[in-house]
């Protein structure tokens, strides 16, 4: 009786230890459980819209070298690590897409590239100004390179703006950056051809990122 009794003791215990180490492997409420299908639909979004920013030239550094970072994760099986990596990479493109967005909205309503960009003259718009334009321009809150170079009395076209760049890489260190109060020089003896190697830059400079000095952009000042 006595064994009986120290028996059903010990079956009890047991039943007692499983319950609490079944509990303490539930899942807390709420916690979601990332299956294979989520993370590959998080990458496949996430490529769409980083496809979408290369198109528009504004590819952020980082963004596809996240998307592979994903891809890997999904690989190994690690879903959650995969869908993390995917999302963040997601927004990335989604800003890089804004961005792009708002600066050619920017520019449209400034009218200074009314459809004229793809037409090969336009590499010369504001040529004429080379000669009668401000040859110095302080930097203001809000400026870039793309809308200084719009200005009516700089090149009155934007896509100029690597010549503003490299006439001032001196004090220039990311082309993405400038701060108010540098004074740039205006360059008003450029070339036909320095000013087509602008327009080219400007239009296939490829993926930014602020406060790096592109290779694209080495290579241009290299020219």
């Amino acid at each position: 009786m006595k064994f009986n009794h120290l028996l059903k003791s010990f079956f009890m215990m047991m039943l007692v230890l499983g319950l609490v180490a079944g509990c303490a492997s539930t899942p807390e409420d709420g916690d979601a459980v990332v299956d294979q299908a989520t993370a590959e639909q998080a990458i496949a979004d996430a490529k769409s819209s980083n496809a979408q920013a290369k198109k528009m030239n504004a590819e952020w550094r980082d963004t596809g070298k996240i998307i592979a970072s994903a891809e890997a994760a999904l690989a190994d099986g690690d879903y959650a690590k995969a869908t993390e990596l995917a999302n963040k990479a997601q927004r990335q493109a989604e800003a890089a897409i804004k961005q792009a967005k708002a600066e050619e909205a920017r520019l449209k309503d400034s009218a200074v590239i009314s459809g004229a960009s793809e037409d090969d003259a336009s590499s010369r718009q504001g040529g004429a100004a080379m000669s009668s334009g401000d040859d110095s321009y302080e930097v203001v809150g809000g400026d870039n390179l793309w809308n200084i170079s719009a200005k009516d009395n700089i090149y009155s076209n934007p896509y100029q703006w690597p010549l503003i760049y490299k006439a001032n890489r001196g004090q220039i260190k990311d082309a993405d950056l400038i701060h108010p109060g540098q004074v740039f020089d205006i360059d008003r003896s450029a070339s036909g051809a320095d000013i087509d190697a602008a327009v080219n830059h400007a239009k296939t400079r490829g993926a930014w990122s602020v406060g790096t000095t592109e290779a694209s952009d080495e290579a241009y000042l290299a020219q």
